[in-house]
């Protein structure tokens, strides 16, 4: 009886003590689901789609080391609640030690470019249009592909203190798997700084990126694009519990990676812009349950002899409570470019955190 004892006290040790390991372990997540009719000018002319808009799952915790240090870690996937490839993605998922020296973070991150240009993304539907997505109309955590301006694996960051309001962040992209096929450096590919101003109702950030490549990389069929590329971005923003105004400004040439392997794939000669701009000013207003916005911007994708891109938003949220909300959004494209063609959306949908 004794011995019996002693192994079930020795069993519960066991199980009780992973978990107390976990304890400051947290699971979050977010399930986004819409309808959407999309109306284009190209083919398809119109259809109807029941469409995830960045659903995920995650897991984060910390450990107090002691002495000011603390351990740290996130795991973010996602998961696509209408056509599968669950926990795909390019979400954050790193790990990190903090203290007074501020921070130190490795694995898959939000850029420091993204955590700038958010100041306008207060919007619930993830529709990015067709084509490759240029600048302050699509800057979206939800927007990740080569050349991503939000989200980079294979990535070390440094974010300081906050002295003041003041803040300032650099992240280096160090990945030798791409060095040889896809034309990059064989040390930093990419490296990426901001410096911030966030204090009451107010925020100021400005933000650099460098993708470090060839700028004659070979693609066959005796093409070419340019992988030596930069953006520069501008973010401000006021934020009050009924007020929210947003506002973008960018400049280079960053995600015209994407823009270039498409103009390949299509048989077009590339003749891309070097220095495309864009602006984007949103705002919002709450009152009671409900919260309406509106979003006006323009691209100018700076190839010669295209019209400037103006891009359009309008949506009504309704809080059912801090958890679970009801979204009804326009999202509007007004084009006529090489890539680019009028677009007009109509997304209702729901969101419910947990």
């Amino acid at each position: 009886m004794k011995k019996t004892a002693i192994s079930l006290a020795v069993a519960a040790a066991a199980l009780t003590t992973p978990l107390l390991a976990h304890a400051d372990t947290v699971l979050y997540g977010e399930a986004k689901v819409s309808v959407d009719y999309v109306d284009n000018n190209r083919d398809p002319d119109s259809y109807w789609d029941v469409v995830n808009n960045g659903s995920k799952l995650g897991f984060r915790g910390s450990e107090d080391l002691g002495g000011g240090l603390s351990a740290f870690y996130q795991y973010d996937f996602s998961v696509d609640m209408t056509e599968g490839g669950n926990f795909s993605g390019l979400n954050q998922k790193f790990v990190g030690l903090r203290g007074d020296f501020g921070a130190v973070t490795l694995g898959t991150q939000d850029t420091p470019y993204w955590k700038v240009l958010n100041v306008t993304d207060i919007w619930n539907s993830s529709k990015m249009f067709d084509g490759t997505v240029y600048l302050g109309s699509g800057v979206d955590e939800r927007t990740s592909t080569n050349g991503a301006l939000s989200t980079l694996a294979n990535s070390i960051d440094y974010q300081t203190p906050i002295f003041n309001g003041f803040s300032a962040e650099a992240l280096l992209v160090l990945d030798g798997r791409i060095n040889t096929l896809q034309g990059f450096s064989d040390g930093v590919d990419i490296w990426n700084v901001n410096l911030k101003y966030s204090q009451g109702p107010y925020f100021a950030g400005l933000t650099y990126i460098k993708m470090d490549g060839d700028s004659d990389f070979d693609i066959g069929d005796n093409q070419t694009v340019d992988l030596d590329l930069d953006n520069w971005g501008l973010g401000l923003g006021y934020q009050t519990p009924i007020w929210r105004v947003g506002f973008i400004y960018e400049q280079g040439n960053f995600t015209d990676v994407n823009f270039q392997r498409q103009i390949s794939e299509n048989g077009v000669p590339l003749a891309t812009g070097s220095d495309a701009k864009s602006w984007f000013l949103t705002g919002q207003y709450a009152f009671g349950n409900s919260i309406v916005r509106a979003a006006y911007g323009q691209t100018d994708t700076g190839i010669d002899g295209e019209d400037t891109i103006d891009n359009y938003r309008a949506g009504y949220q309704y809080n059912f409570s801090q958890r679970t909300l009801l979204w009804v959004e326009y999202i509007g494209r007004n084009a006529d470019t090489l890539l680019y063609g009028d677009q007009n959306v109509m997304s209702i949908g729901t969101k419910v955190l947990f």
